[in-house]
């Protein structure tokens, strides 16, 4: 399910661009797609704040009083460099200043279904090429998509699994060997209930490794593996 973030300060722009993009997907045949709505910018933002990686694509309107969409483009960039970025303005001013964000695209009010369909095809082309580049997991509803460069380390407790990453935690439900065999290389097993981004490990002592100051455990069983995965990591970085 492809989950759509539409940000506009005026409700009848947001309520006929939701329609035409799902007039769209179903011309695609694409499936279903949740909506996310916001009125502003700052409110957007905030509400990324607690809900990271839980939306694909934003179209943004440019014009908004407040924070305007180009500002909150650039710091949803910032929060999130895989997030599809889609401006949707009555003006032709800014048409340059969206390929400093990434844009997917710029489309002029009202948008045509075939500019519409053509972001589409661009927003799926990009989830395939970032397929390698981000850990997808789910807790109940929510579909969360974690950068895999920013994530730290995994950690399990019997079935719940906690991600550590750089900017916030996410708990969701597996076995920490499905998530070993998902995430792929670049992470080590360090305990039965620890795995870590080996580029993340900042030192080693003893039977600890410490990432960010946070001591973990390494069991005797996984050190000689941690000791041979510390080492491919410094000589490759």
């Amino acid at each position: 399910m492809l989950r759509i973030g539409i940000c506009d300060d005026s409700a009848d722009a947001r309520i006929a661009l939701r329609s035409a993009l799902e007039r769209a997907l179903e011309r695609r045949r694409s499936g279903e797609a949740a909506f996310f709505e916001f009125s502003s910018g700052e409110g957007l933002l905030r509400w990324m704040e607690n809900h990271a990686g839980e939306l694909d694509l934003v179209f943004l309107d440019i014009e908004m009083g407040g924070l305007d969409g180009m500002e909150t483009a650039r710091r949803l960039r910032e929060a999130d460099e895989g997030l599809g970025l889609v401006f949707v303005t009555g003006y032709t001013d800014y048409v340059f200043d969206g390929y400093c964000v990434g844009a997917l695209g710029y489309l002029m009010k009202p948008p045509k279904q075939d500019q519409l369909e053509g972001v589409l095809n661009r927003a799926a082309e990009a989830r395939l090429r970032e397929a390698d580049q981000v850990f997808l997991c789910r807790s109940g509803e929510t579909l969360y998509r974690i950068p895999k460069k920013k994530i730290l380390y995994f950690t399990s407790d019997r079935r719940q699994i906690t991600c550590v990453a750089a900017n916030r935690t996410y708990v969701f439900y597996s076995k920490l060997d499905e998530v070993e065999r998902d995430v792929g290389d670049g992470f080590v097993r360090v305990h039965q209930r620890y795995l870590v981004q080996t580029s993340a490990v900042d030192r080693m002592e003893g039977s600890q490794v410490f990432v960010e100051s946070q001591g973990i455990p390494v069991s005797r069983a996984c050190r000689p593996a941690v000791l041979a995965a510390l080492a491919r990591s410094a000589l490759e970085g």
